[in-house]
C-alpha cells in the first residue's frame, strides 16, 4: 500500500489526493437534479400511502423520501416538533477530550477543538439531524489543502433522493443512478447518520415513516374542516322568482345568489327576493374536526418528542424545566449516536489525514446536561448551614451560575438581618434599625436566658458528691453489711434517721431562688 494511502470508516483505502475531488454534484438532468420532483401528499389516500411504505422497506425509496421533505413542510405541528428535536441536540455544547494525557495527544485535540469551533461545523450537525425525519443523512465534507494539512472548508448536504440502499441487506448507502443498483461512495467522501431510533433496516426507522399516517388523517380531517365552515360558514341563500320570470330573470338571479358567496354583493331586479336561510343540525361539527386535528398532534408529539407536555396541554413554567421539550432520555441518545458518527467520520479521518493513524483519538462528546431543581436544592440545605454544615460558598454560587461578589459591591441582605456595619464599628454593637431592631432584641434575651440557665446548672452539678454523700453513704454501708437482696431490703426502712439532707436541701432552695430571680429579671425587661 502507499505510503500516502488513508482507511475510511469502513476500512476501505484511499489516497490523500481523492479528497480535493467532490463525489457527487447537482445536475440539470438526471437524477442528481436539486429542484423537486412532483408532489406526493397532494394526492394521498390510505392505498397510495400503503404502496409508497411498502416500496420503501423494499428498496426503493424515492417516494417515500419526497413525502418525507412535504411533510415536514406541510404540516405546521410536526415541523415545529421535528425541528425542536434536532435544535435540541444541535444546541448541546460540544467539548473535544484529548486521546491521553500526552502532550502529542493533547495538541491534537487541540487541532479537532479548532476543526469543531468552525462556523461550518454547526451547519454540519444541523444537517446530519435530518436523518431524525428520513432515516438517514450524507454530506459531504469539501476539504482544502491549508499548508501542510487538510482541513474541510465547508460541509455540503447532499440530497436524500441521491441515494439508495443495497439490495442485499438494506443497510449499505449508495449512490443512485439512473438504472442499476446504485454505485459505491468513494472512500472517505461521505459522513453518513443513520439514528438508530428502532432495531430492522435505516429506512423504517425514520420518524416520517412512524407519523405518516397520523398525517394523512390529519390533512382529511383539515380537507373536511374546511368545507365544513365553507359549507355551515354563512347561511343558504335562496333566490325567489315569480311566476313569469323568463330563462333570462331566473339567470341574473342564479348570478346574485352565487355573487354574495365571493363578493357579498349583488344586483337584481326589483321584483326578485333573495331570503337567507339557516342550517340546522350544525352544531358540534367544527369541534369534531378540531378535536381530532388536536389528537393528532399530540400523538405526533409523543412519536417526535416523546411528550404532549410543552406542546399541547398548556404546561407550567416547572413542568417545562422538568422536561425542557424533549424527553431527556431521547435528547440523550440523540446526541449520544450523532457524537459516534462525527467521531467516526469526521474526526478519526481528519487525525489520519494530518497526524496520521494514531493509537488514542480524541473524542467529540455531546455534553448534555440534567436539569436542576435549584428550589430544592436550596431548601435542603438550608436547615444544615444552621445546624453547622460546612459548605463552601464558590460551590454554592457556581451551581446558581451566580458571580462571586467583588471588593465594595452592594450585598442582597436577609430581610431580618442587620445591615453591614462601617469600617472601625464594633461588632458587637446591637442593631437599631426599625425592621429588626425587635426582632434581635428578642433573640439576644432568649439567648442571656439559656446561657444563665446552663452556668446556674453547672454551677450546682459542680457540688454534687459533698452533696448527695450524707445521703447516699448509709445505703452503701447497709448493702455492704448484707448478706443477701432480703436482708438489704428489710434494713432500707431504718435508714432514714441516718441520712442528713439538708445541704442538698439548702442548695437546692439556692439554686431555684436564682432561676426565679433569672426569670423576673428577664419579663422585665
Amino acid at each position: 500500500m502507499a505510503e500516502s494511502a488513508i482507511l475510511d470508516a469502513n476500512g476501505k483505502p484511499f489516497q490523500k489526493q481523492s479528497l480535493l475531488q467532490e463525489a457527487i454534484q447537482a445536475t440539470t438532468t438526471g437524477v442528481h437534479q436539486a429542484w423537486g420532483v412532483d408532489s406526493i401528499s397532494s394526492a394521498l389516500d390510505p392505498t397510495r400511502l400503503r404502496t409508497i411504505l411498502q416500496d420503501a422497506a423494499t428498496g426503493n425509496i424515492l417516494d417515500y423520501l419526497v413525502l418525507a421533505e412535504e411533510m415536514e413542510e406541510k404540516d405546521l405541528h410536526y415541523g415545529s416538533v421535528l425541528g425542536t428535536r434536532k435544535r435540541a441536540v444541535s444546541g448541546v455544547p460540544i467539548s473535544v477530550e484529548a486521546g491521553s494525557e500526552d502532550a502529542r495527544d493533547k495538541e491534537i485535540a487541540e487541532a479537532v477543538r479548532k476543526l469543531v469551533e468552525a462556523p461550518e461545523f454547526d451547519e454540519l450537525v444541523s444537517d446530519l439531524l435530518d436523518s431524525l425525519g428520513k432515516g438517514f443523512s450524507a454530506v459531504e465534507p469539501i476539504w482544502e489543502l491549508q499548508g501542510a494539512q487538510l482541513w474541510p472548508v465547508r460541509y455540503e448536504h447532499r440530497d436524500p433522493r441521491w441515494f439508495q440502499f443495497d439490495k442485499l441487506t438494506g443497510r449499505k448507502l449508495l449512490i443512485r443512478e439512473e438504472a442499476g443498483d446504485g454505485r459505491e461512495i468513494p472512500p472517505g467522501k461521505m459522513i453518513i447518520h443513520t439514528p438508530k431510533l428502532k432495531s430492522g433496516i435505516p429506512i423504517r426507522g425514520g420518524l416520517a415513516r412512524l407519523v405518516a399516517v397520523a398525517y394523512m388523517c390529519k390533512a382529511f380531517s383539515l380537507k373536511d374542516w374546511m368545507r365544513y365552515a365553507e359549507l355551515y360558514g354563512m347561511p343558504m341563500r335562496i333566490g325567489r322568482y315569480g311566476l313569469g320570470a323568463k330563462p333570462d330573470d331566473i339567470a341574473v338571479l342564479r348570478r346574485a345568489v352565487a355573487q354574495l358567496a365571493a363578493d357579498a354583493a349583488a344586483i337584481l331586479p326589483k321584483d326578485m327576493l333573495i331570503e337567507f336561510q339557516e342550517i340546522a343540525n350544525s352544531t358540534g361539527g367544527a369541534e369534531l374536526f378540531e378535536k381530532l386535528a388536536e389528537w393528532l398532534d399530540k400523538q405526533i408529539s409523543k412519536a417526535v418528542l416523546g411528550q404532549t407536555m410543552t406542546t399541547d396541554d398548556g404546561s407550567s413554567q416547572s413542568q417545562a424545566n422538568v422536561h425542557n421539550d424533549v424527553r431527556m432520555d431521547i435528547l440523550k441518545a440523540d446526541a449520544k449516536q450523532l457524537a459516534a458518527t462525527l467521531n467516526r467520520y469526521l474526526v478519526r479521518l481528519f487525525v489520519d489525514l494530518n497526524y496520521g493513524p494514531q493509537e488514542n483519538y480524541p473524542r467529540i462528546v455531546l455534553q448534555v446536561s440534567e436539569p436542576e431543581d435549584l428550589k430544592s436544592l436550596a431548601d435542603a440545605l438550608a436547615p444544615f448551614i444552621d445546624r453547622g454544615l460546612q459548605v463552601e460558598q464558590s460551590a454554592i454560587l457556581d451551581r446558581f451560575g451566580l458571580a462571586a461578589p467583588t471588593d465594595g459591591a452592594r450585598l442582597l441582605q436577609p430581610q431580618h438581618s442587620a445591615p453591614p456595619l462601617a469600617p472601625g464599628l464594633n461588632a458587637e454593637r446591637p442593631c437599631t434599625c426599625p425592621a429588626c431592631g425587635g426582632h434581635r432584641r428578642a433573640l439576644n434575651q432568649e439567648q442571656a436566658q439559656r446561657d444563665n440557665l446552663d452556668e446556674l446548672s453547672t454551677e450546682a452539678a459542680a457540688e454534687w458528691v459533698p452533696l448527695m454523700s450524707p445521703v447516699l453513704d448509709p445505703v452503701l454501708q447497709l448493702a455492704e453489711q448484707a448478706e443477701d437482696f432480703e436482708g438489704f431490703r428489710a434494713g432500707l426502712a431504718g435508714l432514714l434517721e441516718q441520712m442528713d439532707d439538708s445541704a442538698l436541701i439548702e442548695n437546692l432552695a439556692r439554686a431555684a431562688f436564682k432561676a426565679r430571680g433569672l426569670g423576673d429579671g428577664g419579663d422585665a425587661l
